[in-house]
């Protein structure tokens, strides 16, 4: 983008706070589309949503507190009560099926959408706090998100239309 378009391109900014699998489709799936759209974009991860931009990714689902999660099994939706989450390897069956569905259906990969992200200049922003907090090494992560904190994301946030939470 040109100095000069990039000064009146629209502007999107999300901070990105949960690191399971389907938590993190939202935010890669926001910021890819709003960029492809000519949006600039930044991402601010901070506490469990800074493991998305870890080199390596093992993501899983938590059943616990999600009722509303269900799962197409055999025709029919099978929902998850908060009550199962409890038994020993229901989270690694649910994982199991989520990966399965989203592979069977086409859908792209965290890993694929984050590297849209970053080939869409989609600025990623990891929480300095949050590396500290964790003990995180600057090495843990992927190559290009920036180091910052809170008022980093707050100054980015003022120049943005759209300020999104997930």
């Amino acid at each position: 983008m040109s100095p000069d378009t990039q000064h009146n391109a629209k502007r999107m900014s999300l901070i990105v706070t949960k690191g399971t699998l389907d938590w993190a489709y939202p935010p890669f799936i926001l910021a890819t589309t709003a960029a492809a759209m000519g949006l600039e974009v930044s991402m601010f991860f901070t506490f469990y949503g800074l493991a998305l931009l870890k080199k390596k990714l093992d993501l899983g689902i938590s059943t616990l507190g999600n009722p509303a999660m269900e799962m197409p099994v055999m025709g029919m939706h099978m929902k998850m009560p908060n009550l199962v989450s409890a038994l020993p390897g229901v989270d690694s069956m649910a994982t199991t099926m989520m990966k399965n569905l989203i592979k069977r259906k086409g859908v792209a990969s965290i890993e694929d959408l984050r590297q849209a992200a970053v080939d869409s200049d989609v600025q990623m922003i990891a929480c300095q706090m949050t590396m500290d907090l964790f003990e995180f090494k600057r090495e843990d992560l992927i190559d290009g998100p920036t180091l910052g904190g809170a008022a980093t994301y707050i100054e980015n946030a003022t120049k943005c239309e759209i300020n999104l939470f997930i």
